[in-house]
């Protein structure tokens, strides 16, 4: 699939419960991540906002995100009985209008893509002008990458997965026309938000 999940998708369809109960076994894990990602939002979440790569909603439901995309049946559903109004689709194919959408989330997306620079574009022809991208993944070779990787919980999901290093992903933003604003790199989970335009300013 252009663009998606390079980690077949029977693994998130057969296992999408799991997944889900990932969330309520680990609460610490899961509220301190979520604080983070937080942090870097504007202070009202604005509407018609999206979360590429939604899951089963546990990021978009709390941070008052209404749209996802996802291109996984289970999760969907998920996500759906979450209050999210979730589209099946990868983020290679985002169907959304071009300059729609004023707010992208992305969680523990990009090392699950075929094609990261595919998705970005396709991100920033969805934003409207200087709308705003967070981004949270997994640093290679970070602390949250070690004790993940050989978790029961997750590791059947990242053991496939593509891990980048935060310079890479700064990198990848650049080179699609975003300008990063923050970076929170804690822990090895890092947080970055950045805007469409490559000088903030567009």
């Amino acid at each position: 699939m252009s663009g998606g999940r390079f980690v077949p998708e029977d693994v998130f369809e057969r296992y999408a419960e799991d997944y889900d109960r990932w969330f309520e076994e680990h609460p610490a894990e899961y509220h301190s991540e979520l604080a983070r990602v937080r942090a870097l939002f504007p202070q009202v979440t604005p509407p018609f906002s999206l979360d590429v790569g939604v899951g089963s909603g546990r990021f978009a439901a709390p941070l008052g995100i209404e749209l996802g995309v996802d291109p996984s049946l289970a999760l969907c559903r998920i996500a759906r009985q979450r209050g999210v109004e979730v589209v099946r689709a990868a983020g290679g194919a985002i169907p959304f209008r071009d300059a729609s959408i004023p707010l992208v989330l992305m969680v523990t997306v990009i090392c699950f893509l075929e094609n990261p620079s595919q998705v970005l574009a396709e991100i920033r022809r969805i934003l409207v002008p200087g709308g705003v991208l967070v981004l949270a993944f997994i640093e290679r070779g970070g602390p949250i990458h070690q004790k993940y990787l050989y978790e029961g919980g997750k590791g059947r999901f990242l053991s496939r997965a593509r891990f980048y290093a935060r310079d890479e992903v700064l990198s990848l933003l650049e080179n699609n026309g975003f300008w990063v604003s923050a970076v929170d790199p804690r822990a090895g989970f890092c947080v970055i938000a950045a805007r469409e335009g490559l000088t903030g300013k567009e």
